[in-house]
């Protein structure tokens, strides 16, 4: 043998009841082995072809993204005009498609070495061992001819043996010595014979079958062993290759590990320096028909509403003041969470910090802007006033709605209709347009009907506007008696109702900042400020949110369920036109009753048994598309809403 075995074919295989049958046995093992090394030779001639196809695509890769690169490298280093060259060292990106450009090579070189190193091997180990095989079956064929010849000399001795023997008896008077002779000679020969034939079928049994199978055992051993070591070759092959791809990724690691984003941008600015300065401040433009100056004017009436901006600007910053300082406090603390989380990635989700921290900014940028408007306007009207802040007791004006025309306060133009939205101070019950708002003297003297123009309102210039609305109006005036704000007290006459104004979003509006408020194209809002001029008009959501929304992003709402559906003549003349609003959410649940959802407003019919008595904890009144029906008094809160209707009439 020539590897050290303990298990040896020839003396196991002889317990078998038909030892010969272990050749075939053995062969069919050997030719299994072969089929085995073939198979083998196709997996890695294919594997080959596998290479050589990723090598050629990895190879087109690297060459678009280097392309790519080429194209947009000045733009990815130093941007688009850079004002210093930008030089090939400065980008590391080149580590990463040339370390893809090798490794394609790498693979074309793997698929070389197995194709000639490992494909061809097994071909030539397949060629040898079948050729081995050939030899062995023909030794296995030729002994058994040696033994059946043997076989077959002492049958016919036998045979011979029995013919002379027939033979003596016809012939025994002339030939019995000769014959004797012969067969004498032929019985020793058949005897020889047969102890020959006897120790060669022993000899065949117990030594040339047993090396026959063990010749077999050998060669599948050969066999075996020259297939390890091709495949183990081939093994040693790939792991070269993977270290060799290990060399492409460790060097690309390297380059990786110099990125630094301090030293790029730093890069950027060295090859980006341009001169620069503030644009130009604004000034003032006169008019080109009238000569004017850029200082603000103080006289009484411009001064008034200066005071009355100070006063607004002043409560807006506080306000303001209390939200920057949260924002900032958040922006801080989701910077020092971002440092927390670059230098340990466990510690928590940087994506959702970077978010927090980036909306957080935004909004301190949003906000510290506002405040920065808000501190320049306080700036230059307190520096302008000189300490005349005016008086110390501001009116407190609410949005009121007008059936009959009433003057304004100030200007003694009239106010009528949701259209021409007024304003009705609380304290005093002193109305006024919401333009002319911030033109009324901080005098309110917190009794109704007592209110006592001061002498801004008698200003030439104010007599002038007076008497050209009165003249504006005298046509209306004739049909309609106009009385005064001073005649008639607002707060007790039928001329001024406390509303709530309705409004509708025409479009859709995204919050960006906390003072604003997210509405959505269709929605209904409470408003609770007019527009002061800003473009901003604050108001409050079916949800109770509160915030800022453009006033071009709005339109009257009270003229919205006419058009969709116009109430019925017999509702209109049902109803009250006290509208209450619902602050619970009801399902009918008879058909009598009506379905009510949280923001909507209810007009409350009218007559003995309607609306407020219909019956104890039970309402009746109409829904914003006419339906009548009844619902529970403690899901709703109780208004004064002015119909559009109402206002036609009057």
């Amino acid at each position: 043998m020539f590897y050290s075995t303990n298990i040896r074919f020839g003396r196991k295989c002889r317990d078998k009841p038909t030892a010969m049958d272990q050749v075939d046995r053995i062969s069919s093992l050997f030719d299994a082995h072969l089929d085995l090394l073939a198979d083998v030779r196709e997996l890695y001639r294919d594997r080959a072809v596998l290479e050589r196809e990723y090598a050629v695509k990895l190879k087109q890769l690297a060459k678009k993204a280097n392309e790519k690169k080429n194209k947009n490298v000045l733009s990815l280093v130093v941007g688009d005009n850079p004002t210093k060259a930008c030089t090939e060292s400065m980008n590391q990106q080149k580590h990463i498609l040339s370390s893809m450009s090798t490794s394609a090579q790498d693979h074309i070189n793997l698929a070389e070495a197995l194709s000639s190193q490992i494909t061809e091997s097994l071909k030539a180990v397949e060629r040898r061992n079948d050729d081995y095989k050939k030899k062995v079956p023909l030794l296995w064929k030729i002994i058994p001819m040696h033994t059946d010849d043997i076989c077959s000399k002492c049958t016919e001795v036998h045979r011979q043996k029995q013919s002379v023997h027939d033979r003596h008896a016809e012939r025994s008077a002339r030939q019995y010595d000769l014959q004797r002779l012969d067969m004498l000679n032929s019985k020793n020969v058949y005897i020889l014979s047969t102890a020959t034939a006897n120790s060669v079928k022993t000899k065949f049994y117990t030594k040339d079958l047993p090396s026959l199978e063990d010749s077999f055992q050998e060669l599948q051993t050969r066999l075996v062993m020259d297939f390890v070591g091709v495949v183990t070759e081939a093994q040693n092959i790939q792991l070269s290759h993977q270290d060799i791809l290990k060399d492409r990724l460790a060097t690309v690691s390297a380059a990786l590990i110099k990125v630094q984003p301090d030293k790029d941008q730093a890069l950027f600015v060295e090859s980006n320096i341009r001169p620069f300065s503030l644009p130009d401040d604004w000034v003032f433009e006169p008019c080109s028909n009238y000569y004017d100056t850029g200082d603000i004017c103080i006289d009484s009436a411009p001064k008034v509403f200066l005071q009355n901006k100070l006063a607004r600007s002043r409560a807006k910053l506080r306000e303001l003041d209390p939200a920057l300082d949260k924002q900032r406090i958040d922006a801080e603390k989701y910077r020092v969470m971002l440092t927390t989380y670059a230098t340990d990635n466990t510690s928590g989700d940087m994506d959702d910090a970077m978010n927090s921290y980036l909306d957080t900014v935004h909004e301190v940028t949003a906000l510290s802007t506002s405040a920065c408007v808000l501190n320049s306007e306080i700036n230059t009207i307190a520096d302008v006033l000189g300490g005349d802040e005016g008086g110390s007791s501001p009116h407190v004006f609410k949005s009121s709605a007008f059936s009959i025309p009433t003057a304004c306060g100030y200007c003694k133009v009239s106010i009528w209709g949701l259209s021409k939205q007024g304003k009705t101070c609380k304290s005093c019950g002193f109305s006024v347009h919401s333009k002319c708002e911030l033109n009324v003297p901080a005098e309110c003297s917190n009794v109704h009907g007592n209110y006592k123009p001061s002498e801004i309102l008698q200003s030439p210039s104010s007599a002038v506007s007076i008497s050209e609305s009165r003249s504006s109006v005298s046509t209306s005036s004739k049909e309609t008696p106009m009385p005064s704000s001073s005649s008639v007290p607002p707060d007790t006459s039928p001329h001024a109702e406390e509303m709530i104004r309705l409004a509708r979003a025409i479009f859709d509006f995204a919050a960006t900042s906390s003072f604003e408020l997210n509405v959505t194209e269709g929605a209904v809002v409470r408003v609770l400020e007019e527009d002061d001029g800003s473009g901003w008009v604050k108001v409050a959501d079916s949800d109770g949110e509160k915030g800022l929304v453009p006033a071009t992003y709005l339109e009257d709402a009270s003229e919205w369920p006419l058009e969709k559906s116009e109430p019925s003549q017999q509702n209109s003349q049902q109803a009250s036109g006290i509208y209450v609003r619902v602050i619970y959410d009801y399902r009918a649940q008879e058909p009598e009753e009506l379905t009510i959802n949280e923001g909507d407003f209810v007009e409350l019919s009218s007559g003995t048994n309607g609306g407020q008595n219909y019956a104890d904890g039970w309402w009746e009144g109409f829904s914003t598309d006419g339906k009548k029906g009844i619902f529970p008094s403690n899901y709703i809160k109780n208004i004064k809403l002015l119909n559009m209707c109402q206002v036609d009439l009057a």
